[in-house]
């Protein structure tokens, strides 16, 4: 086969592209909403929450919050008091519906459109705001503990997970247009139709 054939077949997967995309933002967008209402997923959104000028008055003592971090699967019952007294755990169910709400207005593409075409536009917001905290949050890079990388450009394991939101931000224009695309051709088509 040649390159030529190759690259036409390629072509064509386009429409399976988008496709794809949108059904891996909507699971995206799901699974991780949902899974904001489990303590370890509240405890571990905190260090964004706390030092981001736009959400840390969300929470009662942003301030404090590096010594009652829990970390993943440990359970610190005097620390998840003080997150359930903090808000972290009322913030991120609240947070959680919003990004759950998103998925399913992403999901709605077939019948609306229009309804598709504004979730990825908040996709897209919400994925811009999450990039800022690799500006606002210290946890997002290695911290100086002897090791020569530290600091920027190395990533911790949260400043990874953050700069992912690059993907879902492309991913989200690209979904954007498609359902904006369709709303019109829906509109054209009940025109065409009435006239």
């Amino acid at each position: 086969m040649s390159l030529t054939a190759l690259l036409e077949r390629a072509a064509r997967l386009d429409r399976f592209g988008m496709t794809v995309t949108r059904i891996g933002l909507i699971v995206v967008l799901l699974w991780i909403g949902g899974l904001k209402v489990t303590p370890y997923e509240a405890d571990g959104i905190v260090p964004f929450v706390a030092n981001s000028p736009f959400m840390s008055f969300l929470l009662k003592d942003p301030g404090h919050y590096k010594s009652h971090m829990n970390p993943e699967g440990a359970l610190v019952s005097a620390n998840r008091q003080w997150h359930q007294a903090n808000g972290t755990y009322t913030f991120a169910i609240g947070l959680g519906s919003v990004i759950v709400l998103y998925g399913v207005m992403l999901s709605l593409h077939p019948w609306w459109p229009e309804v598709a075409a504004l979730g990825s536009f908040l996709v897209f917001t919400m994925s811009l705001v999450t990039l800022s905290f690799l500006v606002t949050t210290p946890e997002s890079w290695v911290p100086a503990l002897g090791d020569v990388h530290h600091g920027f450009p190395y990533l911790s394991g949260r400043g990874r997970l953050v700069i992912k939101d690059a993907i879902m931000m492309g991913a989200a224009l690209v979904t954007m247009a498609d359902s904006a695309k369709a709303a019109l051709r829906k509109r054209a088509a009940s025109v065409e139709n009435a006239a």
